[in-house]
């Protein structure tokens, strides 16, 4: 709990060099991720240096403003998943979030996938970028994560 009590913000952490840039998943995420510029900094620092960028569930919101060195958005071309609409309905969320994820990503021109089965797990590896669906996917996505360190 100390450490938590002295946690770094963005900033002063940006710049600096990680194995892995992950982004938790939760609601609250939709509002705080997508318009953070640090964050999109980072994230976009991150994967041109060929480093692994994950994000789960909600979390994945990040990666929507996320534009790289030559303009494009990080996500276009990608397979990519999210948590998706349906499943904000399974959750009784829609009008508890700000917009669809799911059909955000696919504005991007995302490849945007997910299973066939609603809440559960689905976990998506293309290059460098690691997303999962919900969080039925957490425990997924951290082994891919862990198998993709070693390499």
């Amino acid at each position: 709990m100390k450490l938590l009590q002295n946690t770094k913000s963005l900033s002063e952490v940006a710049g600096q060099p990680f194995d892995v840039v992950y982004l938790a998943g939760g609601h609250g995420t939709m509002y705080d991720f997508p318009n953070d510029t640090v964050l999109q900094n980072i994230i976009k620092e991150q994967y041109e240096s060929k480093k692994i960028v994950a994000a789960v569930c909600h979390g994945v919101s990040g990666l929507l403003n996320v534009k790289l060195s030559n303009g494009e958005y990080l996500v276009k071309d990608k397979t990519i998943t999210g948590f998706n609409w349906f499943e904000e309905s399974l959750a009784k969320r829609k009008k508890e979030v700000p917009f669809n994820l799911e059909a955000e990503l696919k504005k991007r021109t995302s490849k945007y996938t997910k299973a066939f089965i609603p809440m559960t797990s689905k976990v998506v590896v293309d290059g460098n970028l690691i997303t999962g669906q919900n969080p039925f996917s957490s425990k997924e996505i951290a082994k891919v994560v862990m198998e993709q360190l070693k390499k």
